[in-house]
């Protein structure tokens, strides 16, 4: 690796792991608007280092080093609708485990649910999905694709601008596009540690389910590099970020049973339909790929 890709990944780990530690030492407890501003921070990190190093040590522009082009092209729509695609198409391969079914009613998603919302916004959300469920799924998908584009997406920025930016950036003028996925999508995914073992995404199992946050973000990387050399900006994969947070529901929204590191797209579920996403890329000519 070159001395500037070590010195970002050495500085984001211990901003964020510092903050993360500092949150459990001072008696944080994860499914709280505290920890929802923590983790807001956390994603924020790579983009302090990379401020750090490129305004204070190196004195470069960023929008060059870190790929912040907002000239858009077809690969921000594939970013954006894709992940709402793997999404749905987690369900159907989630059925396949024993005793998983699929429940149009939704109980099992609001059963999966249900610890990190209040009483009231369960029999408010029942009311929502009874009334008509068609609605309920429409509005849903409408509201999660605007999010990813809007909010979400300037949120994941934060996380974008380090690894598919200036780490990107970095690593590619050594490794080929499978290495550098490969690499990234390790540290990424150990970058997530300590938030995993306070409750993030795998609540019920963090230990195994950070072993799981790794996988994932090995099988997610070739699409983020992918769409970032297309449309050869972050804003793209921040796009596409911010969706996959937005739209993570619907993977989980017509099951009932399994559990989270079986069902939805962070469990093996969403890995079946990233490996072939992944086959399909290794398909392709490496001209194509790479530029």
């Amino acid at each position: 690796m070159t001395k500037r890709s070590l010195q970002f990944i050495f500085l984001t780990f211990i901003l964020s792991w510092s903050l993360a530690v500092g949150f459990k030492l001072l008696g944080g407890k994860w499914n709280t608007s505290f920890a929802l501003v923590i983790a807001t921070v956390y994603m924020f990190c790579p983009l302090f280092s990379v401020l750090i190093l490129e305004k204070v040590f190196y004195h470069n522009q960023i929008r060059d080093t870190c790929g912040i082009n907002f000239k858009f092209n077809i690969w921000f729509i594939v970013g954006w609708l894709l992940p709402l695609f793997i999404s749905f198409s987690s369900i159907p391969v989630a059925k396949l485990f024993p005793n998983i079914e699929i429940s149009y009613s939704m109980e099992g998603f609001i059963e999966r649910i249900k610890d990190s919302l209040s009483n009231q916004e369960i029999q408010k959300l029942k009311q929502q999905i009874e009334l008509s469920p068609s609605s309920f799924i429409f509005f849903g998908i409408i509201q999660s694709l605007v999010a990813g584009v809007t909010i979400n997406a300037v949120v994941a920025f934060g996380e974008e601008i380090g690894w598919r930016g200036f780490l990107y950036n970095e690593l590619k003028q050594k490794f080929n596009f499978w290495q550098v996925s490969i690499i990234t999508g390790f540290i990424w995914g150990l970058w997530h540690l300590p938030l995993i073992l306070q409750g993030l995404n795998y609540p019920k199992y963090p230990i195994l389910g950070s072993v799981w946050m790794i996988i994932f973000c090995i099988l997610y990387l070739p699409i983020f590099n992918f769409v970032r050399t297309k449309a050869n900006s972050v804003i793209a994969t921040s796009v596409l970020h911010g969706t996959i947070n937005a739209t993570y529901g619907f993977s989980i929204l017509f099951l009932k049973g399994g559990n989270e590191l079986l069902v939805g797209v962070l469990g093996v579920s969403g890995f079946v339909v990233l490996a072939i996403i992944n086959i399909i890329l290794l398909l392709l000519p490496k001209e194509f790929l790479e530029s």
